[in-house]
């Protein structure tokens, strides 16, 4: 049996053990630590573990159960219903208002998190109820929440850039830095989406009512205190990094304690809020960790059967195919995948064998990371089997029913495609702000 054969019955094992509904890191790990044994006896197991060394030794990931704590602590200590019941009472008396009060509170808690599952536990518990409340559409204001959470993947701290740095051997911050301009860019189509139809559309978004606008000064003043705490973490913590003062790691560090001492001044530092972020942040982490392993096993064994170099050969050989042409391609199968796959599934399975072709193409790896999360987020929103449609689902009051979730997403699914393409055309867009702090940052 050739190579080729033993690569292509690999993967085929692995897709069969994920449709039969096992856990992700499992599946990976189990084909890659097989294939090993058979190909190459117990020998094979060094293969596995050379990989466990490999990613103890990468020190950024210690980046990842920082943000994730951070993340959940902010949520837990419910620091972000002061900032939804800041943009409730300051956008207010706009058409759609609090819609784009949504968005905004969406990029802060991405930018805080880096998981599209916090947005939407977020925006689905805090704002969907509000916004139903107050008279605005129940499809429009679905599709806001489901949008706005997937900025969490691009928005640094990205955890999905994160596994793909791990992958690609591509430095986080740059990664990082590359999802801030696209994602705010997306974030403002969002916004402007949302604008320009409430202005057509008056029903869709009303606008508060006269008795809920009239709030004393000091009012609005306590409450835009209250948002600025979060926003102060998140800026000084993203700005000690950007001056050169801190590393990556340590700006983690940084964020983890003053997420908990923001907490503590707030006087919402019980034992039951640390216990539920420790159990979060220790789970997630760990799920992360297994998955990374697993997948950096099945990459190393692929790599060795020589995979990577026919599927390499096949694209640019024997279909005679240009490289924009390869690189469409492979987006459009990760907009296949996601159908029902989540994003670090999609990475670990297919990052392996995309990124050595990427390289070989002679694009950009850290823009074509960008890239990939924007393909992921737009593959998350896309039915059948969206990750975020199911979330969406299991979330919703039941009055929002599974066809209200799929309608609701269209309309930004079409910006999430315009984002792709202007991030395609205009690569600087994703690859400026790097090239400005280019060996000026640490980690």
């Amino acid at each position: 049996m050739d190579y080729t054969t033993i690569a292509l019955l690999m993967f085929v094992s692995m897709m069969l053990m994920l449709i039969t509904g096992q856990r992700v890191f499992g599946a990976i790990g189990a084909v890659a630590v097989a294939a090993a044994l058979l190909l190459w006896g117990t020998g094979g197991v060094e293969i596995a573990f050379a990989q466990s060394i490999k990613l103890m030794k990468w020190y950024p990931l210690l980046t990842l159960p920082m943000f994730i704590y951070m993340g959940y602590m902010l949520s837990e200590s419910r620091i972000a219903d002061d900032l939804y019941e800041m943009f409730h009472v300051w956008f207010g008396p706009v058409r759609g208002g609090l819609a784009i009060g949504t968005i905004v509170l969406m990029v802060i808690v991405s930018a805080m998190n880096g998981l599209s599952v916090a947005g939407m536990a977020i925006g689905a518990t805090i704002a969907l109820p509000e916004l139903l409340r107050r008279g605005y559409d129940k499809i429009m204001v679905t599709g806001v929440i489901q949008a706005g959470s997937s900025l969490g993947i691009l928005i640094p701290p990205s955890v999905v850039l994160v596994l793909y740095g791990m992958i690609a051997r591509q430095p986080v911050s740059q990664l990082w830095l590359a999802g801030a301009l696209p994602g705010l860019m997306m974030a403002t189509l969002f916004v402007v989406y949302i604008a320009v139809r409430c202005r057509l559309q008056p029903h869709l978004g009303p606008v508060l009512p006269e008795e809920e606008r009239n709030i004393p000064l000091a009012e609005k003043l306590r409450l835009l205190r209250a948002g600025i705490l979060p926003l102060a973490i998140f800026f000084m913590m993203t700005g000690l990094f950007l001056m050169g003062i801190t590393s990556l790691v340590e700006s983690s560090a940084v964020g983890a304690i003053s997420a908990t001492v923001a907490a503590a001044i707030k006087g919402r530092l019980t034992a039951q809020v640390w216990e539920n972020t420790l159990r979060k942040s220790l789970g997630i982490t760990c799920m992360f960790m297994w998955i990374i392993l697993a997948a950096l096993a099945f990459g190393a064994i692929f790599d060795g059967l020589g995979a990577v170099r026919a599927i390499e050969g096949f694209f640019l050989e024997d279909l005679g195919l240009g490289p924009w042409e390869v690189l469409i391609l492979m987006q459009l199968s990760f907009l296949l995948m996601g159908t029902f796959l989540d994003d670090t599934a999609m990475l670990v399975i297919i990052a392996p064998l995309y990124i050595p072709l990427v390289r070989a193409l002679g694009f950009d790896l850290i823009w074509y990371g960008v890239l990939y999360t924007i393909t992921c987020q737009i593959a998350y929103m896309t039915p059948p089997f969206g990750y975020n449609l199911f979330l969406m689902r299991a979330m919703a009051p039941p009055e929002i029913r599974l066809r209200d979730i799929y309608a609701s997403v269209f309309p930004f699914v079409l910006v999430m495609i315009l984002a792709l393409a202007l991030v395609m055309l205009f690569p600087q867009i994703a690859l400026w702000l790097p090239s400005q702090f280019q060996g000026k940052l640490q980690g």
